[in-house]
């Protein structure tokens, strides 16, 4: 197995308050809901598993399943980081962050995220794993902003 890395980094003003911006972050099952290839999320405390749909990198399928640990700061933060039960191993998780904060036409959100996957690989490939990996990550983002928009009746300012 070889670890492969992609991130993305994105700021947005939307017409929204930044109580109703929250109450969809903090939401487990609307997360899931407005993720592209996310099947559910499982909350036990500040402990959220993440089940992925079928990704394909490379000609290889993966639907990884991973633990983030989350910790909230509200209303302004909310920050998650991979946190695998004790003797788990997972081949996947995240790392990042949702900052929300007051703006004059509503709320401006900024959000920072990394995913890593373990994949059957060689190092090799790393450009092209990344890449694909990137493009990924930046349709999940577009997804996830027009779904997070529809849901508030919201728009980007």
């Amino acid at each position: 197995m070889t670890r492969f890395t992609a991130g993305t980094e994105a700021q947005a003003v939307i017409t929204a308050s930044r109580e109703d911006v929250w109450a969809l972050l903090e939401d487990p099952d609307a997360i899931a809901d407005m993720t592209p290839f996310v099947r559910r999320i499982t909350a036990e405390g500040d402990h959220w598993t993440w089940d992925l749909s079928g990704l394909e990198v490379l000609g290889v399928k993966v639907a990884p399943t991973f633990t983030e640990k989350m910790t909230f700061d509200r209303p302004s933060r909310i920050e998650f980081r991979h946190d695998p039960p004790a003797g788990e191993t997972e081949r996947s998780g995240v790392e990042g962050w949702y900052d929300l904060s007051e703006h004059e036409k509503g709320c401006e959100l900024r959000t920072s995220l990394e995913i890593t996957l373990d994949l059957p690989l060689p190092k090799l490939s790393s450009k092209a794993v990344t890449a694909t990996m990137k493009g990924v990550v930046a349709k999940m983002g577009d997804r996830f902003s027009a779904n997070l928009l529809e849901r508030l009746g919201a728009e980007e300012v």
